[in-house]
């Protein structure tokens, strides 16, 4: 009887190349569906084991699914398991041509359907035929009434629209563009703007765009409001907003100044809103600022246990307003087999002016492993000026002592030296002992838009450090360096990295004069990344990186989403480190070669295949002489 079943099902839902001829079968079909589940729902519901799609070409595949009522059940035994209903499957029909159309492809259809049922009639494979048509494309794009912006402007909210020339009147990208138009205008100090959307016969299949401005008048921020401060200070909520009354508006400031609010931590709940009249329109806007506060001390623990390391345990507590004024106190204790100490650390976050902070932090740290051992205390004062949420400047005064010691069978084992110079300790002599005491200073510019995955905007940096001279401890050097950044998007899907740096440190005295831990080394999976990592550096007679005194390395990158969150690279890297200060490293090695990306939550999980271009002489790696010409790297983030 079953089979009967079956061959009836079949035939009724393949062969149909039309969509009229699959409709005047349905009914038919859920006639038969319904006499069918009696026999089927002793043993259970009709699991749909498989949903696929044909003919999808021009839209992404994933998120028509998810548009979809009817889904694919995990393939896990134990996973969560989706069973064929006829009437979500009916309305399924009408909303992937509803997709469709809302993607700019107005001609698309349901060419035909495929229901198939496994041999034992308790699982559905299904598969829907769609014919996609020709999309309506937008051939131009006008901007009007966005006088009241630069020119400079303009250019970028033209740039910057999702909606684009040549590619379909996708309708959420046009309502998306026309919210980055009106927060545009909102930004430059127009709160009662609006932006009207409309579209234009272009001839056969193209449309022309238009999104109509109305800025309104130019508004100024009026009085500001604050409620539900408790044991934290109304003056703590008024220094962290980065407008103040009579400022130009602009709802950028507003989400700054909200930013800033939870990154004091001190609140659960942070929201600042605009209390415009657009009927009125007023030239002055107050604004609301709502908090509610959290827990102000945090004791966080930890135990577990590793194979290495035995039993360990963590201790932190933290204090988010300590004494008042939001300053934060913190207190750290570890204790394992191997590595145990206590880290402090307090900063006071107004200190002289709502752009300054200072912080100090402070360790006592131990790490014992059989062949080695390290013992370090000290700690750093630094003042901060934060001038925008992209600029930057630190000076820092650094005291730091440290005493290592390395047995025999350690320095003889090379498979365990990289995790050696990782440590900062010595793989030449077995011995460390030296306080450094340094001054620093650094400076910080950031324009990306994105701190994980950036795709445009450019980053800068400078660090100078001088350590010794006319203040106390073991060593005496400056050091000077820089890198930039810059990320650019072509052509749409395609982002193109590059990255400089290089550094230098001048030992002021003997070679002795610069602690090791200072010394360059290049390679790894953030570096040059044909070399592991530590690879890449001046040699000993042996072979063996015992790194530099001067650096320079440079990437070029091509980054392209291939689909889903899966993406791909090309990469070029280049650079080498000079044993002696302030001289530019020459014989410059090179790597190449492809990596894959793959986005998740804490950023993009990577793997990277890099081949040596050229090789480093005489190179020997875990003591061996270098037999490979080529790396793997895994890691999470983007290389740079």
């Amino acid at each position: 009887m079953r089979e009967t079943w079956f061959q009836l099902w079949h035939g009724l839902w393949t062969g149909h190349s039309a969509m009229a001829v699959a409709r005047s079968r349905f009914s038919v079909l859920l006639l038969l569906v319904a006499l069918f589940a009696g026999a089927c729902r002793e043993q259970g519901d009709i699991k749909i084991h498989s949903l696929d799609f044909q003919g999808v070409k021009q839209v992404n595949k994933k998120a028509l699914a998810d548009a979809l009522q009817t889904k694919r059940g995990s393939k896990i035994p134990w996973g969560h398991k989706t069973y064929f209903d006829r009437r979500a499957f009916e309305a399924d029909l009408e909303r992937i041509q509803a997709f469709y159309r809302d993607r700019g492809f107005p001609d698309a259809r349901v060419a035909s359907f495929d229901v198939k049922l496994n041999d034992t009639q308790d699982q559905v494979d299904v598969t829907v035929r769609i014919s996609e048509g020709q999309p309506t494309i937008v051939s131009a794009i006008d901007l009007t009434g966005f006088d009241v912006l630069k020119p400079g402007e303009q250019r970028s909210l033209r740039d910057s629209l999702p909606l684009q020339v040549d590619k379909p009147l996708d309708r959420p990208l046009a309502l998306a563009s026309r919210e980055r138009a009106l927060n545009a205008l909102r930004d430059q100090g127009f709160p009662y703007a609006d932006v009207a959307f409309s579209q234009q016969g272009a001839g056969g299949n193209k449309v022309k765009v238009a999104f109509s401005a109305t800025p309104g008048t130019l508004a100024h921020f009026g009085p500001i409001k604050i409620d539900g401060e408790k044991s934290v200070g109304e003056n703590i909520v008024r220094r962290q907003l980065t407008y103040k009354e009579g400022d130009l508006f602009s709802r950028k400031e507003m989400r700054e100044s909200q930013r800033k609010l939870y990154n004091l931590e001190l609140f659960q709940f942070a929201n600042i809103e605009s209390q415009e009249d657009k009927a009125l329109q007023a030239a002055e806007v107050p604004t609301q600022v709502t908090v509610a506060e959290g827990k102000h001390r945090r004791l966080t623990t930890g135990i577990g246990y590793g194979s290495e390391e035995k039993a360990r345990a963590t201790l932190r507590w933290d204090h988010l307003n300590f004494l008042g004024n939001a300053r934060h106190a913190g207190v750290e204790m570890k204790w394992s087999s191997l590595d145990r100490g206590l880290r402090l650390d307090y900063t006071e976050p107004y200190f002289l002016s709502s752009h300054m902070s200072l912080n100090f932090e402070g360790r006592a740290w131990q790490a014992v492993e059989p062949v080695y051992s390290q013992n370090s205390l000290g700690g750093r004062a630094t003042l901060r000026h934060q001038a925008n949420l992209q600029t930057y400047w630190a000076f820092s005064l650094i005291n730091e002592f440290q005493r290592s010691s390395i047995t025999n069978a350690g320095l003889e084992d090379f498979t365990i030296r990289n995790n050696l110079i990782a440590l900062g300790l010595d793989p030449r002599t077995g011995r460390t002992r030296g306080t450094t005491a340094a001054v620093a200073f650094d400076v910080n510019r950031n324009t990306t838009n994105n701190l994980l995955d950036a795709n445009q905007g450019y980053v800068l940096t400078t660090h100078v450090e001088q350590a010794g001279k006319w203040l106390w401890g073991t060593y005496n050097y400056w050091e000077v360096g820089g890198e930039a950044r810059q990320y650019t998007r072509v052509a749409r899907s395609f982002v193109w990295a590059n990255r400089l740096h290089a550094s230098t440190i001048d030992a002021l005295g003997a070679d002795s004069s610069v602690p090791f831990f200072k010394r360059y080394f290049l390679g790894g999976a953030t570096s040059i990344r044909g070399w592991g990592r530590f690879e890449v550096s001046p040699l000993s007679g042996f072979g063996l990186p015992i790194g530099g005194l001067s650096m320079f390395e440079g990437s070029t990158e091509i980054r392209k989403p291939l689909f889903g969150k899966l993406g791909a690279v090309g990469f070029f890297d280049f650079g080498q480190v000079s044993m002696d200060s302030m001289r530019l490293p020459t014989n410059l090695v090179y790597a190449a070669g492809p990596g894959f990306r793959y986005l998740t939550p804490v950023g993009p999980a990577r793997i990277d295949f890099g081949y040596q271009l050229n090789r480093i002489p005489n190179l020997r790696v875990n003591g061996n002489p270098e037999g490979r010409h080529w790396r793997i790297h895994f890691s999470i983030g983007q290389a740079f």
